[in-house]
């Protein structure tokens, strides 16, 4: 079969690329990062570019070959680029098949939207440690009194600059590249002092279930931003269909 299209950059696409790896299978993947690059290793049977691209470069990347067909494997929260590589496959009529990632049952409270988030914490005073990422931040920064919140980021060059651009303290940034512990969440849990641990339904790839023991085990709130509904394929049903094409 002709060559498979990979949009990666998280744990889903990774496995997918060393499946095909594995199986001889000839997959481009597209990474937005070095560092989603460099997790992905060597193999004679893998290209890996690196680049954030829009549509219109979507829809070149996947005209330029004659793929057999194109996964979306980016993150369950990065509805921008699924969006982008549908609409892209759709122009160029290609085989689109979106890669989900596997759920976690859900702990604590939860909430479908970052304003009903925004809203819930409102409510109370308590202090915060949110592992969501600095892509949200500004709707983050509408919390009151942005000085109870923790903030726990990727590092990065200028990311305390980028959180204190929003009002959060720089003494309240905690760097690291997850997926977390149990002992190290309760770490930064301890750090911070937080009451509350703010999450997305990141699933077992992101480290989901170990937040949320770290919080049973120090005796705080969960609070959960839900992923957004959306239809596509495990990884073992993937599978069986790329096999079959």
């Amino acid at each position: 079969m002709n060559k498979l299209l990979i949009f990666g950059g998280t744990t889903e696409g990774r496995e997918l690329s060393e499946w095909c790896a594995e199986n001889g299978m000839s997959a481009d993947v597209s990474v937005t990062t070095d560092y989603g690059a460099r997790l992905l290793g060597r193999s004679e049977h893998l290209n890996v570019f690196t680049g954030k691209l829009d549509c219109r470069e979507m829809k070149t990347l996947i005209t330029a070959d004659s793929y057999a067909a194109v996964i979306d494997a980016t993150h369950p929260y990065a509805t921008e680029a699924t969006e982008n590589i549908r609409e892209a496959c759709k122009e160029a009529e290609a085989q689109y098949f979106r890669l989900l990632r596997r759920k976690s049952e859900l702990s604590g409270k939860c909430v479908n939207s970052l304003s009903g988030l925004v809203d819930v914490l409102n409510e109370t005073d308590k202090t915060v440690l949110s592992t969501l990422g600095s892509k949200e931040l500004p709707e983050l920064a509408k919390v009151q009194d942005p000085r109870r919140i923790w903030i726990r980021v990727l590092p990065a060059v200028g990311i305390e600059d980028h959180c204190a651009s929003y009002g959060f303290d720089r003494s309240h940034i905690i760097l690291g590249k997850g997926p977390f512990t149990v002992q190290e969440n309760i770490a930064h849990i301890r750090q911070s002092g937080a009451e509350i641990i703010v999450t997305k339904e990141c699933g077992a790839a992101g480290g989901y279930p170990e937040k949320c023991e770290a919080a049973r085990v120090c005796g705080i709130e969960t609070l959960t931003l839900t992923r957004p509904d959306e239809e596509g394929y495990s990884f073992d049903e993937l599978i069986k269909v790329l096999k079959e094409l």
